[in-house]
C-alpha cells in the first residue's frame, strides 16, 4: 500500500540503556521504554497512545546517567516485561490500526528496534516503510542542518510538553511538530 493512502502516522520514540563512560557500548544498548502515538492523517489529532517500560537483560542495572537523562527509575524497568513480551503487547496495539506507517525523529529508533529484535530473536514489527521526521523538518525549513527534537520545538516557538527523553512525551511532541509542518506552509515560502 502506498504511504499516501495510510490513514495513520505511527510516531515512535524509544529510550534505551545508556552510559556516558563507555560501559554500555551502542551495540549493547537495549530499549527500556516505547512511547508511541497514532496520529490521524485526516484530523491531525492523536487517536491513541501506547507506553511500555521494558526490562533490559544485558545491562539490567540502569546507570545514574541513564536515570538522570530519561527520569526512568530502576523500579520502572524491574517491574516491566522483557522485550519479547513488550513487543507482543506493542504489536497487538499497532495492529489494531491496520493502516499506518512507522515514523520517528531520525533513524535511531528504527536501528535500535532492528538491533533489539535481532538480539532477542523477535520479528521486526514494522513494514520496511519508515518516515524520518527529522529529515522532513529540515526539508520544511529548507536547510541541510539536522535539528534535535527540542531545538525543532524552539524553532517553531512551541513548548516542549512533558519530560524530554521520556518516550511517550517525546512521541507526543514529535506528533505536534509533524502536525505543524504538514498543515502549515514554511515561513520561507510565505515570504515568496
Amino acid at each position: 500500500m502506498n504511504a499516501d493512502r495510510k490513514s495513520y502516522f505511527l510516531i515512535v520514540d524509544l529510550e534505551a540503556t545508556c552510559s556516558n563512560d563507555g560501559k554500555i557500548p551502542s551495540h549493547e544498548m537495549e530499549i527500556i521504554e516505547i512511547g508511541a502515538v497514532m496520529l490521524n492523517r485526516e484530523t491531525w489529532e492523536i487517536d491513541a497512545e501506547f507506553q511500555q517500560f521494558i526490562h533490559p537483560v544485558r545491562h539490567p542495572q540502569l546507570t545514574a546517567f541513564c536515570t538522570e537523562l530519561t527520569s526512568i527509575q530502576q523500579e520502572d524497568v524491574d517491574q516491566a516485561p522483557q522485550f519479547a513480551e513488550a513487543i507482543s503487547r506493542f504489536k497487538e496495539w499497532i495492529y489494531s490500526f491496520p493502516s499506518h506507517i512507522f515514523c520517528s525523529w531520525g533513524n535511531y529508533d528504527k536501528k535500535q528496534f532492528i538491533q533489539d529484535c535481532e538480539f532477542h530473536h523477535v520479528p521486526y514489527p514494522f513494514t520496511s516503510e519508515h518516515i524520518n521526521i527529522k529529515n522532513e523538518f529540515s526539508e520544511y525549513l529548507g536547510v541541510s542542518k539536522g535539528f534535535g527534537m527540542a531545538k525543532a520545538l524552539q524553532h517553531l516557538e512551541m513548548e516542549l510538553i512533558g519530560t524530554h527523553h521520556r518516550g511517550i512525551d517525546d512521541a507526543r511532541n514529535i506528533a505536534a511538530i509533524y502536525r505543524h509542518i504538514k498543515t502549515r506552509k514554511p515561513s520561507h515560502e510565505k515570504r515568496g
